[in-house]
């Protein structure tokens, strides 16, 4: 990743016009061979194709913006299937993959999801370990020459900060940071009770380029939280909306919000001035057309 890059990321951004993401990485790839006890992160040396074949897939469908496929491409996760010395391999493969059918114009975001691991005091590891972790992800995607740094699907606040401050320390990326908010009686809280204002002016406190919310929500929710967003805070916003809440189908995991359900949902996030706006979990490529011509149609 060149300075360069990252300049013509932000610069693409101040345009104010909405920047188009892509959709699950998950999804996408169980319907392409990936099985639920696999590691996903394995794909990239295993199934290089196919992983390449979603970032075309996204690109071709509209999207500006593509992540790796890096979600869970940390020490503490690969930890898990045995594979925690494959941290700096898993995320060079991913980043190469999906630059390889970038075009001009078109970013490639290094996602990198939480530890699985809560910090003391709420949870075992050490702040420092978590710190460490993240800077291990992050350096070599920057090696891998992604254009940012997208840290997803994060409940946890300061596990959001410790995050940022790493890779804004160690890296020169555009810093993304996403959080997950569940709708209750007081409104939209994270898991541990935090509510947009808090997150938002944390995030872009720690260093966030953009700051936003994704997953745990379908279109129209993720429609209400994104006006809350908006008016709590002056970053670049994203927005990242699941295809509705999954349900069990014949032993299957079935998201009921189709492409054109949720186009007047992005179309309404274009209008709210939402600056990156893409699809989560249950979301495919003909999502992101969809939101394409309702933002560009």
């Amino acid at each position: 990743m060149s300075q360069r890059n990252a300049s013509n990321l932000l610069n693409r951004l101040a345009t104010g016009k909405p920047l188009i993401s892509d959709g699950a990485t998950g999804t996408y790839l169980q319907q392409h061979g990936l099985k639920p006890w696999q590691c996903s992160e394995e794909f990239n040396l295993t199934n290089g194709d196919v992983v390449a074949g979603m970032a075309k897939a996204y690109f071709d469908a509209g999207a500006e913006m593509t992540v790796t496929n890096t979600f869970g491409g940390n020490r503490y996760n690969l930890s898990n299937y045995d594979m925690g010395d494959g941290v700096r391999e898993f995320n060079l493969e991913a980043a190469r993959l999906a630059k390889s059918q970038a075009s001009s114009g078109q970013y490639v975001i290094g996602s990198v999801g939480p530890l699985g691991e809560f910090p003391r005091p709420f949870g075992r590891i050490h702040q420092d370990e978590m710190r460490d972790a993240y800077i291990e992800q992050v350096k070599a995607l920057a090696e891998g020459g992604v254009d940012g740094v997208l840290f997803e699907t994060l409940r946890v606040l300061e596990e959001a900060v410790i995050a940022i401050k790493a890779a804004k320390a160690n890296t020169d990326l555009v810093i993304m940071a996403s959080m997950v908010f569940d709708k209750g009686s007081d409104g939209f809280v994270t898991i541990m009770g935090v509510h947009p204002e808090k997150a938002m002016a944390a995030l872009q406190e720690a260093g966030a380029d953009v700051v936003g919310a994704n997953c745990g929500n379908g279109i129209d929710d993720m429609v209400e939280l994104a006006r809350e967003v908006k008016r709590v805070t002056s970053s670049y916003t994203l927005i990242n909306s699941n295809a509705g809440i999954p349900s069990i189908l014949d032993a299957e995991i079935v998201y009921p919000e189709s492409p054109e359900f949720m186009a007047h949902g992005f179309a309404e996030l274009a209008k709210i001035g939402i600056n990156v706006i893409g699809g989560c979990c249950g979301t495919g490529p003909e999502h992101i057309r969809a939101l394409t011509n309702a933002i560009n149609g």
